[in-house]
């Protein structure tokens, strides 16, 4: 019996023999996704014959597993290896993330190089010719004799052709070119995305591959197709930056085999993607001096502390209401800062502008980048010059509190490093790094006595 189509509904399940826009059931629009049904048997289940049942999916023991942990696979890249984990795990599915032209594809193909010493790489492109490919691997001085390299959307064809070379790794390139015949659907939508990754997810799994899968992104930044998606696979990773910027931010926000939320840095050449060895170095590289508005904040990524500077500028407002904008931070977490400013420390914000900047392209999130962005407010505010030797750790509270932040000692410890000589912390810090030598640790409770400590240095 061959297997039909279906079309169901997202929100309330309803099932229909054709697409519809609207569902009957729930009247919502545009959520009728296309499956595909498996034929049953007569006894109205729908199960395998028992010759397409495999040994290996019975049952087995803890006790009884081996892991293929130490089998990593280096791709010969620092930063790629350390956002992994540590290396590629052999069967595992990676979802590769970003906006058009940031160099997802460049990152992939040239990570073939290194891995070509010791695996045997298939590249699959539904976006490119095989001579196209050629081209920019030319241009990225790819040499290795282990890369095989196909031209094809077909699914069922990419499978086939992968059981007769089978690869240690493959990469698609992209999922939203890749199409199965079985669904009328256009490439790229809901349906054909969810059953390519499925099928894709068997092949690793069953056959030991290592697949890295490249994903288009949204307007909204989030990868295109249904969030399944990023379910189903082992490890997501994100490639961030600005287009008009050389700086790459590769960062983790799922990984079954490492830690989330680690960051590669890359800086992009006419040569490819080039490994930035000390992100804290670039991201505070042309600092000015003796300005205003100006702080350095250590904030974590994954297990790296990374140095990032912080600028505000506040100028008269020319409108109704006066403007707030932030890059790199959050916006609503900008408005909550400038309104303790407003009423804890009695600054006048209203006929103010407030803008912020976090250099390098770099996104901060956690709370302990907040007395860095506060305190970089009010200097802008009173026209006074942050020491630039010193660096600020703290989470604000809605009282104007200092709040203690996580691994300080790691913080404190880069800043050092990196040559600072004074660090700002909440007094609930000090206990267990009044030890640290190089660096003149100074405790705060309160972010009006923090800003009085910057205002005299």
């Amino acid at each position: 019996m061959k297997s039909t189509v279906k079309y169901v509904c997202q929100e309330c399940g309803y099932t229909s023999p054709k697409w519809l826009g609207k569902c009957p059931s729930c009247s919502e629009w545009n959520t009728l996704v296309e499956e595909i049904e498996l034929p049953k048997t007569k006894y109205g289940s729908v199960t395998a014959p028992a010759s397409q049942v495999s040994n290996s999916s019975a049952p087995k023991k803890l006790s009884q597993i081996k892991t293929n942990e130490e089998k990593r696979f280096k791709t010969y890249s620092r930063e790629l290896d350390r956002v992994l984990g540590g290396g590629i795990v052999p069967g595992s599915l990676v979802l590769v993330g970003g906006d058009p032209g940031i160099g997802k594809s460049t990152l992939l193909l040239q990570i073939c190089n290194g891995l070509g010493k010791e695996c045997n790489i298939l590249y699959v492109s539904g976006e490119e010719s095989e001579a196209q490919i050629k081209m920019r691997a030319d241009r990225l001085g790819i040499t290795t004799e282990n890369l095989l390299l196909m031209g094809e959307t077909n699914l069922d064809s990419i499978i086939y052709h992968a059981k007769e070379v089978m690869p240690t790794v493959m990469i698609i390139d992209s999922i939203q070119t890749i199409f199965k015949s079985d669904l009328t659907s256009a490439p790229g939508s809901v349906g054909q995305v969810r059953e390519a990754t499925h099928f894709l997810m068997r092949l690793a799994k069953e056959n030991n591959i290592a697949i890295f899968i490249v994903g288009h992104v949204t307007k909204d930044g989030n990868i295109a197709g249904p969030r399944v998606l990023e379910h189903m696979v082992d490890c997501v990773l994100y490639f961030e930056g600005e287009r008009h910027q050389s700086y790459r931010i590769l960062r983790t926000v799922k990984n079954r085999f490492g830690s989330t939320n680690e960051i590669g840095v890359f800086e992009m050449k006419d040569t490819g993607l080039e490994e930035v060895e000390n992100p804290s170095q670039m991201l505070i590289s042309g600092r000015p001096k003796d300005a205003s508005g100006s702080t350095v904040v250590c904030t974590l990524e994954g297990t790296r502390p990374v140095l990032a500077e912080v600028q505000a500028l506040s100028t008269p407002t020319g409108f109704g209401n006066p403007r707030r904008m932030a890059t790199g931070f959050d916006f609503n977490r900008a408005i909550l800062l400038t309104a303790i400013l407003e009423k804890k420390l009695n600054y006048g914000m209203q006929n103010l502008d407030i803008y912020i900047n976090v250099i390098g392209g770099l996104r901060i999130n956690e709370p302990a980048t907040d007395l860095a962005v506060i305190t970089a407010i009010a200097s802008s505010c009173k026209n006074f010059v942050i020491n630039s030797k010193t660096i600020i750790l703290g989470e604000v509270g809605l009282t104007g509190e200092v709040r203690s932040v996580s691994y300080a000692d790691r913080r404190i410890n880069e800043a050092k490093k990196m040559g600072f000589e004074k660090c700002i912390i909440p007094k609930s810090n000090m206990k267990g790094n009044e030890a640290i030598k190089d660096i003149e640790l100074i405790p705060v409770t309160t972010v009006r006595q923090a800003i009085h400590i910057l205002e005299n240095m």
